[in-house]
């Protein structure tokens, strides 16, 4: 597989590269848009992606809960200080804590969760231009040896500043 990076000054140029590459019989599973902008999703015709984001908190609330749990029911059961003719396990303290530690929890969970859903760090991405930090877009295509002047074309013809191949 062979990465090439198109660079691009304007959003509507890197948009027609994205509609050439389809033309061209590339999926857009297969390319993607690289900004420093944030774009309303579709604007570059680049492929709808779901996210998983809202799981995270919600197992990170279900852990930090149980942990919570586990910390003050185990806390109370091994030091036990009766007082008064109390029960042990005493729920006010308990809920306090069980709330502290679901939050937190579910806290954790969600910066984890953006980091991953937002692919960062993105292990994949091998081809990068530090051009596209100061405002140009880049596209990035993964395509065969074979297929590497092809998409070089395509991308050219669609208005590239620059193209250039992983390794060069």
């Amino acid at each position: 597989m062979q990465s090439i990076l198109g660079l691009y000054s304007d959003a509507k140029y890197a948009a027609e590269a994205g509609e050439s590459l389809e033309r061209a019989g590339f999926s857009n599973e297969e390319f993607d848009f690289l900004t420093d902008t944030p774009y309303p999703e579709g604007s570059l015709g680049e492929r709808h992606s779901s996210h998983r984001l809202y799981v995270f908190p919600i197992i990170g609330a279900i852990c930090g809960l149980t942990v919570a749990l586990l910390l003050t029911a185990g806390t109370q059961v091994s030091y036990p200080l009766i007082t008064g003719g109390k029960p042990i396990l005493s729920i006010p303290p308990m809920a306090i804590i069980s709330y502290e530690g679901t939050m937190l929890g579910a806290i954790l969970f969600t910066v984890i969760g953006i980091l991953f859903e937002s692919r960062l760090p993105n292990p994949k991405q091998k081809i990068y231009d530090t051009r596209i930090t100061e405002g140009m877009i880049g596209v990035v295509v993964d395509c065969a040896e074979e297929q590497a002047e092809t998409v070089e074309q395509v991308l050219t013809q669609a208005g590239a500043v620059e193209v250039k191949r992983e390794g060069a």
